[in-house]
């Protein structure tokens, strides 16, 4: 398994999945183009719905194959931010309620993917990453989850308010106000974490 903070780029031979009747193939993305587009997204938002760091690379692999195998189901591909992130909340709840065993297509077409990521960051590209993850982990962990998830896919994975309507089937004037409330509190407890690292660097009295 690569580490927890690799990135990847789009597979360079996969199969096409067939977009089923009703849709004309140029109407869906070729999962190639779906891979390369929205890594980062599916990574990040693992990351934050609670993905543990060992096991990040093992959710992504696990959401690109359910891409993948339900890509022919599509039948909104102006949603598609939204659909991938629904696949992405239940393979987290999956895996944070127990491991599951990939079938022979998938460990398959997991290693097609691993063999295309990039060299490694270096160790200060690493660090500085986890450090940055690790503050906005903790002033996240201090809003109620569903303020928490709302503020995520707004402000971290930059969903619009409507997708993230559509993901969570909340109403929109619910989205708005748990932004709103969520913005607001994750303010102050940023400028709570700030005043304890600047007390922490002050000298102290001889």
């Amino acid at each position: 398994m690569t580490g927890s903070n690799s990135k990847a780029e789009a597979p360079a031979i996969l199969p096409y999945a067939d977009p089923g009747p009703g849709l004309s193939p140029s109407a869906v993305p070729p999962f190639q183009a779906i891979y390369k587009q929205y890594f980062d997204f599916v990574w990040s938002s693992a990351r934050h719905l609670g993905a543990a760091r060992d096991a990040i690379d093992d959710v992504v692999q696990d959401v690109f194959i359910v891409i993948h195998s339900k890509l022919a189901t599509l039948r909104n591909p102006e949603a598609l931010r939204s659909w991938i992130y629904g696949i992405v909340r239940r393979t987290v709840s999956d895996y944070r309620r127990s491991s599951r065993t990939r079938d022979a297509a998938g460990a398959r077409l997991g290693a097609e993917l691993k063999a295309t990521r990039p060299s490694q960051p270096s160790p200060l590209d690493v660090a500085e990453r986890n450090a940055d993850l690790d503050l906005l982990e903790s002033v996240l962990a201090e809003l109620d989850e569903p303020k928490r998830e709302v503020f995520v896919m707004v402000e971290v994975l930059e969903m619009t308010v409507p997708e993230v309507v559509q993901s969570l089937e909340i109403p929109l004037n619910t989205a708005y106000s748990r932004l709103r409330m969520a913005r607001q509190s994750f303010e102050d407890a940023l400028a709570r974490h700030e005043a304890r690292d600047e007390e922490k660097r002050r000298p102290c009295p001889t």
